[in-house]
């Protein structure tokens, strides 16, 4: 196996390419369809239903009546690829290569995701509650179309977290509460790229490479909600960051890796972290019809400075490669800021609506056609209806837009590309809230 196979599975063997969903690098915010016609503004301290156990775990303090809420967000998203250019790479003794790269730049990457969750929550006292959630914190799906001219570069990707958080609330006093869960997470992932052949014309006869893996490993959600007054109360959440150690397989196929003798199976490793975050937020009743949320997530991206993967028993020309192969990432700390505002019409229905601005993890020098992210605005719209005083129906929706981004690599073992990406995604949810 070539540097170029190691890299291009290293570039992908973990979820290192957003979904677009409403949060930046590959974090999806998608945990809560209340808090999602609001921008997620408020998020620490609404604690409006059982999706607190994500929001804040002591907010779970402020539900007077056992209930279970789920629903889904669906997300559709958009990239406008322009200004391109590229290369084929320059192998010695191998004619065509360091010529122009022919091929397509449709844009049409991330096929529409479903994004999941439940809650349960029951007060076992005046100041205990239990509650336990099932959610997708982290996640990607990306796929582009045969023949896309950065196929070297970036081919197909899909990673998705599944997380399972029990978490018990305590109440202090008619102020202070407190919330602690742990946190089971299982990440798997399958992903692929192309690879270019060294038996002849660089961009003929490509090979193909999979990455796939999976593990568990445990982390923590804690939360402390503040009520000043019954009107006014502020929260803040800690997750923690979750250390995994991916085991799984590479697989290589095509005529290029069969010519070379590196076809087959081989086993993978990749030691990754997903990283820890604070959400700060507060939420003022400010009459009996409105209520103003406010708040601000800070996630520690820059714990993702680069990427390790290591290949056992890789045979043919290119088995001298073994070891442990490192790509530079480099990503940055992020804030994310975002204010609501709901109004409630009567004591069935309520509207929400929201803004968030989202910084981007990535840079301008490390970007790839896997992560061509850039700092994100998103608008968003909600209503809450309940029909009866056990069931509450909340549907949200969201709009994405991210500033135009370039994306320039170059390898000499893949050529080069170059282009610039519009990114945009809308994103539509809806969630039941039933209480006993």
């Amino acid at each position: 196996m070539s540097k170029t196979m190691l890299r291009t599975g290293l570039a992908i063997a973990i979820a290192t390419t957003s979904t677009y969903g409403m949060a930046s690098g590959f974090a999806l915010n998608e945990q809560s369809i209340s808090g999602m016609g609001l921008s997620f503004a408020g998020r620490s301290s609404a604690a409006d239903d059982a999706s607190t156990v994500f929001g804040n775990p002591a907010g779970m303090a402020r539900i007077q009546r056992e209930q279970v809420n789920f629903g889904v967000a669906a997300i559709h998203a958009k990239s406008r690829i322009s200004n391109t250019s590229s290369t084929t790479a320059t192998i010695p003794g191998v004619p065509g290569g360091g010529g122009a790269n022919s091929g397509s730049n449709d844009g049409d990457m991330v096929p529409d995701t479903g994004v999941p969750m439940g809650y349960y929550v029951k007060p076992l006292d005046e100041k205990v509650a239990f509650g336990v959630g099932v959610y997708v914190p982290f996640g990607l799906a990306t796929d582009y179309e045969n023949g896309f001219q950065g196929r070297y570069f970036a081919d197909k990707s899909y990673v998705r977290v599944i997380t399972v958080q029990p978490t018990l609330s305590y109440r202090f006093n008619d102020k202070l509460s407190v919330g602690f869960g742990p946190t089971f997470n299982h990440i798997e992932g399958e992903l692929t790229s192309s690879l270019t052949n060294p038996a002849g014309p660089i961009g003929s006869n490509d090979g193909k490479v999979k990455v796939k893996g999976d593990d568990t490993a445990v982390g923590f959600n804690a939360g402390v909600l503040y009520e000043f007054t019954p009107h006014t109360r502020v929260g803040v959440t800690y997750r923690s960051r979750v250390k995994y150690e991916l085991e799984g397989d590479t697989r290589v196929s095509g005529p290029a890796p069969v010519i070379s003798g590196s076809a087959g199976k081989y086993d993978a490793s990749l030691d990754v972290t997903t990283p820890e975050s604070v959400d700060m937020s507060f939420t003022h009743e400010l009459n009996d019809a409105w209520t103003l949320y406010a708040g601000s997530t800070w996630t520690r991206w820059s714990r993702f400075k680069e990427l390790r993967i290591q290949n056992e028993g890789v045979r043919g020309q290119f088995a001298t490669s073994l070891g442990t192969i490192v790509e530079e990432q480099n990503w940055h700390d992020t804030w994310a800021h975002a204010v609501g505002l709901s109004y409630k019409v009567n004591p069935q229905w309520v509207l929400r609506t929201g803004l968030a601005f989202d910084q981007s993890p990535t840079n301008n020098t490390d970007r790839s056609p896997r992560i061509p992210s850039g700092d994100r605005t998103i608008f968003s719209l909600g209503a809450g209806w309940s029909p009866t005083d056990d069931m509450t129906i909340d549907v949200a929706y969201s709009y994405l837009k991210e500033e135009d981004v370039d994306v320039n690599r170059s390898s000499a073992a893949r050529g080069s590309y170059n282009a610039t990406y519009k990114n945009s995604a809308h994103g539509l949810g809806a969630s039941l809230t039933y209480r006993f």
